[in-house]
């Protein structure tokens, strides 16, 4: 009894050192564990990790205004699709893990699969980015400094319309902006 109680006493009073070292060990296990963490987030925002899956949709944004433009400035993926704010991203990165599922269990792992469940898969992303107002959008693009008077006519009575109203938002107007607009016959919810 005496040895129990004795290792007891032990461990419910540690020494000084072994508090220190606990706490050092817990501290640079958190940074290891944070470090390990932001980078397989940035890792999975990244061209080369979308195309593994989704070839088809980065060969057609290459096309676009998006990729190659007179300014110079690039669009990847992760910039329309993942919200920068932390809390929201890790949100987007939660959801789209059953894309990775879909993929694994052979939903969309060939292009031809892909393309037939690709207007449900837009659909889904147009009603997240219409939840959202259009955020990832307005990373880039902002009412408030468009110079109205370097649009078209369309553009600006649409942007002017569209900012006094406060109902719409980017993705109302701009489907197929960056992708080729999918066939929607047969998707739910799809007039």
């Amino acid at each position: 009894m005496k040895i129990i109680k004795a290792f007891w006493r032990r461990l419910t009073s540690p020494s000084k050192v072994a508090v220190g070292v606990v706490l050092f060990m817990g501290f640079m296990g958190g940074l290891l564990f944070w470090g390990a963490f932001n980078t397989g987030m940035e890792a999975t925002n990244t061209e080369a990790f979308c195309s593994g899956c989704h070839a088809p949709i980065v060969k057609e944004i290459q096309e676009t205004v998006h990729y190659s433009n007179r300014s110079g400035v690039r669009a990847i993926c992760s910039d329309c699709h993942v919200p920068h704010n932390w809390t929201d991203k890790i949100v987007r990165k939660v959801q789209a893990s059953k894309e990775l599922v879909a993929h694994a269990l052979g939903t969309i792992d060939t292009e031809e699969k892909f393309q037939a469940r690709r207007g449900h898969l837009a659909s889904r992303e147009w009603q997240r980015m219409k939840n959202n107002d259009s955020q990832e959008c307005r990373n880039c693009h902002e009412f408030e400094y468009m110079d109205f008077s370097e649009q078209g006519p369309r553009s600006m009575k649409q942007h002017s319309t569209a900012l006094a109203s406060g109902d719409k938002t980017c993705v109302d107007c701009h489907k197929g902006i960056a992708h080729k607009l999918p066939d929607m016959k047969g998707v739910e919810g799809w007039q």
